[in-house]
């Protein structure tokens, strides 16, 4: 007789995964000195895989109009950024040239040069180290968490007490299944800042893969505490019910994440779950 077993539920790991594939997930590039863009675009600024705070390799006012560009035109970001570095623009050229491929959806060709500047910059360690984390973004949308894996830990050795770059690892090394690295990292970061909302989800996802549901739901419902409109911890509570018999209490926050996070990552999941839920135990 064959065994059954669960169908194979998806949670927040998948979710992170699909996200950077997908090259969502980041806010738009943002300089203190941003220009606001012109009136045609402004309605349709892309949303870029970069991070919210701006790295700072250079001060020269040329720099920031590259990066201004990035998020409305990161086209003649690249053209910008190509002229520049002729004209002796130097790694603050090259680092835009960089994320300009980004926004473009060439991370295979961004990732390894913005790897290369964090390596051969001669700007300061946090600077350096948010570099590193950008292509770690970038490896992550090429589907190389091993890569992104590499990128982020030389950024934590330039910025351990980061908990950004600590989540950031941990859900490179949750997606290739290792779970307790992930534990540890997140440890870190909530000890560093305990009210994320993320870690405390992805540190839950972490401990269900390892088979403690009980620190895995206190880590939910501390993570609705904080945001109760959390799709990411309905998400990943909806799979904790369903493992302990509560296909019920499953599909009512599998739905309620779906409410909250429409056309999403999250929502698709979420509804991927629904339906192996209704569909029952599969037969191997």
């Amino acid at each position: 007789m064959r065994a059954t077993s669960r169908p194979l539920l998806l949670g927040a790991f998948a979710c992170a995964m699909l996200v950077a594939i997908g090259g969502g997930g980041w806010v738009s590039w943002s300089t203190s000195s941003a220009e606001s863009p012109p009136a045609e675009v402004q309605a349709e600024e892309v949303p870029l895989p970069l991070p919210p705070a701006p790295v700072r390799l250079s001060d020269d006012p040329e720099y920031d109009r590259c990066l201004d560009m990035l998020g409305y035109d990161p086209t003649g970001s690249a053209a910008l950024a190509e002229a520049w570095e002729t004209q002796g623009g130097g790694e603050a050229a090259r680092h835009c040239a960089a994320l300009a491929m980004l926004a473009l959806g060439d991370a295979e060709r961004a990732a390894p040069r913005l790897e290369q500047i964090g390596r051969t910059s001669t700007a300061g360690a946090m600077a350096r180290a948010a570099v590193f984390g950008q292509a770690a973004q970038a490896w992550m949308i090429t589907g190389a968490p091993q890569r992104a894996y590499g990128a982020v830990t030389m950024a934590l050795g330039l910025a351990p007490e980061d908990a950004d770059l600590l989540i950031d690892r941990a859900v490179t090394s949750g997606i290739q299944g290792r779970y307790e690295e992930a534990m540890q990292d997140l440890d870190r970061a909530l000890t560093l800042a305990p009210d994320r909302t993320d870690a405390l989800v992805f540190r839950a996802a972490a401990a269900r893969h390892l088979e403690r549901p009980d620190a895995a739901l206190a880590d939910l419902e501390a993570a609705l505490v904080i945001d109760p409109d959390s799709a990411e911890a309905l998400l990943e509570r909806g799979i904790l019910k369903q493992m302990k018999g509560d296909p019920d209490g499953a599909r009512r926050d599998w739905q309620r994440a779906i409410t909250l996070a429409p056309d999403s990552p999250t929502a698709d999941l979420a509804a991927q779950n629904i339906a192996l839920n209704e569909a029952g135990p599969r037969r191997n």
